[in-house]
């Protein structure tokens, strides 16, 4: 928001400096980004007249001219401008002017000089050599009725700052200069001069048929037709001036009025050519199929989403948005519909954005104008066209209101007590009484307690901590101590049988991975390859077309980054990412950190490509392999012990993937990529990933102490011939079983398979898995005959369940 400091002190003029002002509003929350002033320093430049003009007898692209400056004594300039005459009125730079630096970054001085032979005594100045304006075509034209010799720094308010403040989304109500000013004056009490608002009288009965068809878009619609105007009347310099220095671009006088009110009042409103509206208006929905061309040249298709106002034949504007090219106002305007309504914020949000632009009206109306104040708003518009714009066969009709579906007042409690507590200060309900006051907030009072009806330009105030807000502003956050907090602190110890996941990240960083950070959109092709996701739960405004999901797994943003990193010549790649996914569950409620309809698990995934390790020349260059992570998998669950079960998933490959097991309970999967995606995803190499429930990860054992045996272990070797469809997992499962069982089984200590073999002496569909057992006793010694009869009872054990035959 950015606004000229004399129009403000139009309004309220506190007896305080610019900087001081500055501080003032920043400190109240409208932070003042930039002070800028409108024009930079320069000296004894005045309001001049050319009374004679003559051609330089020695220069053809010169003329020698006469000029008033107020002095009592004309003086002879030498000017090359190819706009000067005699009897205009100009800005002139006398002797011992000191003008803003040119190209060289010095300041420029105005002396006495000749030129070509012809003695000149200052110099006539466009506006690009004030530094007022990037373009110049010659001299800067002043109005006929400037006076002569005043300091041009004066007459054209070049002394004004441009204040540009940076508003939060809740501070809708000072988009405005009325908006601002309101602020100060609350801050400083001084009083407020509001805008005079004058009704025109009406001497016309049209009124153009208007149907509010959406009230959950337009709550009300208030309009009115002016017959008989002038478009080509020029726009006062007062209102060019302050919409300049407004950061708007003056255009006609029609559309200047329309912005001047906007910035003034914070209100947008819009101008229709009444001639080039086709029957009565509608104010709807859109349909999908339906376009409309924008002032801005854009022509865009609108659907349901979209509110419109359409007349009998076409569409003429986006509502609360832009215009449309076809009813809008020329230079040959002479009759218009002037509109004012109030659109509901949630009607406007996001719209604009959708199609790629914005506007001050949508910026405006997205976080809430005020809808009481429609008709007092027309009227002022009007009051300023009719005076600028009219003529003697002007026709001023009568407002159309209609009020349809307004926001209802809702009273907002403060407790004095709760806003003490807050703020950290002693509050009163005197101060709290003030401050309402001050800010303008109606308000209902018992001891400790006020109940406020917000006014309707306020669609911030909604809840307690909104009026608590307003009391530390106004109270002045820089008056606030830095006080410690007088609560006792107390350290919450984190239970001993879970690990946050930043030592989860650490670990992995230790196993040789590096982090990576990804969105959590990606594209709907990922979710259907790598998650067979059929109910993807797709974005309403995507930040780009190919980011259109939510993820249900980590897989497609991983394999991306090896991808990426592939093509940057980089052969060897371990990434892991932690992160939430998104999945729909019906049963799902809203919570803190849940929002209904919607799992957001968090997740820890991993990839490895290229090499299992870094080239060396001790060893040799191998690819990673499916064991490679799998041993790092398990080195993350240490001491714990996780089952790996063959499992069939859409991104792994068939033979070379497994679902992880912990307790009986399923926390992820590991496997090679898919073949099929290797061919598609152009990936010379099968890359191995892992996906686990962070949560399974979080959770540990707490250590516990266990006697260190004294007595000497042995081990023992069992080498079983099986099928080859028989895993060696469910031999270890048939191992566990036989173990709890048997009363001596507490001897064995560690089951490790140590070789697997195919080959001469086993059939074609058999192989050999051997196993070695490592077994301890710490009460006594160990006697062979209880170790043979634990080896006999697992052989035993596998023979009967899986048809193993030992080896010899």
């Amino acid at each position: 928001m950015q606004f000229s400091e004399n129009w403000l002190r139009t309004m309220v003029d506190p007896k305080m400096t610019s900087d001081e002002l500055a501080h003032l509003l920043t400190m109240s929350g409208l932070e003042v980004e930039e002070v800028e002033a409108v024009a930079p320093p320069f000296s004894n430049v005045v309001v001049a007249e050319v009374l004679e003009v003559a051609k330089h007898p020695n220069a053809d692209r010169l003329n020698v001219c006469k000029v008033n400056v107020g002095t009592g004594t004309l003086l002879n300039i030498v000017c090359g401008a190819p706009n000067v005459r005699a009897g205009m009125k100009a800005i002139c730079a006398m002797a011992g002017a000191i003008l803003p630096p040119g190209a060289d970054g010095k300041p420029f001085a105005i002396k006495v000089g000749e030129l070509r032979g012809v003695e000149s005594q200052g110099m006539m100045c466009s506006a690009k050599e004030l530094k007022l304006s990037e373009e110049s075509s010659g001299l800067m034209e002043l109005p006929e009725d400037a006076p002569v010799g005043q300091n041009i720094r004066d007459y054209l308010a070049l002394n004004d700052l441009k204040f540009t403040i940076k508003l939060t989304p809740n501070k809708a109500d000072c988009l405005s200069v009325l908006g601002v000013a309101r602020e100060v004056s609350a801050l400083t009490g001084t009083p407020l001069t509001l805008p005079q608002t004058r009704s025109v009288p009406v001497n016309g009965s049209e009124i153009l048929p208007v149907k509010i068809s959406a009230p959950d878009l337009c709550g009300r619609f208030s309009g009115r037709v002016i017959r008989g105007l002038n478009a080509r009347a020029a726009t006062p310099d007062w209102i060019k001036q302050r919409l300049e220095r407004s950061g708007q671009r003056p255009l006609s006088a029609l559309v200047d009025i329309s912005n001047y009110v906007m910035l003034e009042l914070g209100r947008p409103s819009h101008v229709f050519d009444m001639d080039k509206i086709h029957g009565a208006l509608d104010v709807r929905w859109g349909k999908k199929g339906e376009s409309l061309k924008l002032l801005n040249g854009n022509t865009v298709d609108v659907d349901d989403w979209v509110g419109v106002i359409a007349d009998d034949k076409e569409l003429e504007s986006l509502a609360g948005i832009m215009g449309g090219d076809s009813t809008s106002v020329t230079l040959e305007t002479t009759n218009i519909y002037l509109e004012a309504a109030f659109w509901w914020p949630n009607a406007i949000q996001g719209r604009a954005r959708r199609f790629n632009f914005s506007t001050d009206a949508a910026h405006r109306f997205e976080r809430g104008v005020d809808f009481a104040t429609t008709v007092e708003h027309i009227e002022r518009i009007t009051a300023l066209i009719v005076e600028i714009c009219g003529t003697v066969d002007t026709v001023v009709s009568p407002i159309d209101d209609q009020i349809v579906n307004v926001p209802l007042p809702k009273a907002v409690t403060l407790r004095t007590a709760r806003a003490q507590q807050v703020i950290g200060v002693p509050i009163t309900d005197a101060m709290v009484a003030d401050i309402f006051t001050r800010l303008g907030l109606p308000f209902t009072q018992e001891p400790g307690l006020f109940a406020v009806t917000a006014p309707t330009y306020r669609f911030d105030i909604e809840i307690e901590e909104d009026l608590i807000e307003e009391v530390a502003r106004v109270y002045g956050f820089e008056n606030i101590p830095a006080l410690p907090p007088v609560a006792a602190s107390q350290m919450i110890i984190a239970p001993e049988n879970t690990r946050s996941l930043f030592a989860v990240r650490h670990q992995l960083a230790d196993l040789g991975y590096q982090e990576v950070v990804n969105m959590s959109f990606v594209d709907s092709a990922w979710e259907t390859d790598f998650s067979d996701n059929t109910d993807q739960i797709k974005l309403v405004n995507p930040i780009a077309s190919q980011m259109n999901v939510m993820r249900s797994s980590l897989i497609g943003s991983l394999v991306a980054n090896v991808r990426y990193n592939l093509n940057r010549k980089a052969g060897r790649v371990r990434a892991f990412e932690v992160g939430a996914i998104f999945r729909r569950n019906a049963q799902a409620l809203d919570g803190p950190l849940s929002v209904a309809g919607f799992d957001q698990p968090k997740r820890v995934a991993g990839i490895a490509y290229g090499p299992a390790l870094d080239e060396q020349w001790s060893l040799k260059s191998a690819p990673v392999d499916y064991f490679d992570v799998k041993a790092d998998v398990e080195a993350l669950f240490a001491p714990r012990t996780l089952r790996f079960v063959k499992t069939a998933h859409p991104a792994l490959h068939p033979g070379r993937s497994a679902v992880i097991e912990l307790d009986g309970k399923e926390i992820g999967f590991i496997g090679e990529l898919h073949p099929r995606w290797l061919q598609k995803y152009d990936l010379p190499q099968a890359p191995v990933l892992f996906e686990l429930d962070a949560i399974a990860l979080q959770q540990r054992s707490v250590p516990k102490y266990e006697e260190i045996s004294k007595f000497p272990g042995a081990t023992r070797d069992l080498a079983f011939v099986v099928k080859n469809t028989v895993a060696a997992q469910d031999l270890l499962d048939a191992f566990a079983a036989k173990l709890q069982v048997n009363p001596a089984g507490k001897i064995v200590q560690a089951i490790v398979l140590f070789d697997e073999y195919r080959g001469k002496g086993i059939e074609p569909d058999e192989k050999s898995l051997a196993f070695r057992f490592g077994l301890q006793d710490t009460q006594t010694t160990l006697q062979d005959d209880v170790v043979e009869g634990v080896m006999k009872a697992l052989a035993a054990s596998a023979q009967q369940k899986h048809d193993a035959k030992l080896r010899s």
